[in-house]
């Protein structure tokens, strides 16, 4: 009987290096993290325990946490009776995440627009240098964190709690609408000044200029994300059915 695969339906195994065991759960967790992003590990892929112990060369106890932390950012999702899949990302998805966000992200700023101080703006250009670097390397995985953060500066300057849990609740789905959004432009992350108008506005003194620029800034790429992800894949000249 053949050992089954960490990846189904994709049968080809995750790459991994081996990692030192201090730091077994973040290295596992960045690992398999990145494959998602990156569409190594495709929407709805199961992921097999033992298979996946094996590759790592780690017991069983690490390689939970790090699944866990993975369900907890919800890249992950664990289904009584048939295992650990990563999430699936739909057309519909994508429009209530795009909806959500608007409504999120305008409150958020609307919370914290009185609040803004020399701190949050020399934290929000810091932010914005970061994502820049990212974008710079070449760094899709690192680029869709950078601008995860960039964002949710608003909703920890808002102080308003229960909003945070929900940004926080948000975070998984964005990480793979964004890397989706990337593979439908064909980039490697976003664009270098993808987040120039936005910054502005936000160290402006005009709030309803900062809440406009939000449905615009988040409404870029969204229609050809979801043409992206409704569009069958297509095989390249030659390859088997």
């Amino acid at each position: 009987m053949s050992t089954p695969s960490a990846i189904s339906p994709n049968p080809s195994p995750v790459r991994v290096q081996r990692v030192p065991k201090s730091t077994f759960r973040h290295h596992i967790a960045e690992r398999l993290r990145a494959a998602i992003l990156e569409g190594e590990l495709a929407p709805g892929a199961q992921l097999v325990e033992s298979a996946l112990a094996a590759q790592f060369d780690v017991s069983r106890g690490p390689l939970r946490e790090a699944l866990r932390q993975l369900v907890e950012e919800g890249l992950l999702v664990t289904v009584p009776y048939t295992g650990t899949h990563v999430i699936s990302l739909s057309v519909d998805d994508v429009r209530e995440i795009y909806s959500m966000r608007i409504t999120l992200e305008r409150f958020a700023f609307e919370q914290a627009w009185n609040k803004r101080d020399d701190a949050f703006r020399r934290e929000l250009l810091r932010r914005n240098a970061a994502l820049t670097a990212c974008i710079d390397a070449g760094d899709d995985a690192a680029s869709i964190l950078a601008e995860l953060d960039l964002h949710g500066l608003v909703y920890e300057a808002s102080g308003h709690r229960l909003l945070q849990r929900t940004w926080h609740s948000l975070r998984g789905r964005l990480q793979l609408y964004w890397a989706a959004h990337h593979r439908a432009h064909g980039t490697r992350g976003p664009r270098r000044d993808s987040h120039d108008s936005y910054v502005q506005a936000a160290l402006g003194d005009d709030l309803q200029a900062m809440l406009a620029e939000i449905s615009t800034h988040m409404g870029r790429g969204a229609q050809q994300t979801e043409l992206f992800l409704s569009t069958p894949p297509t095989s390249p000249p030659g390859a088997a059915s």
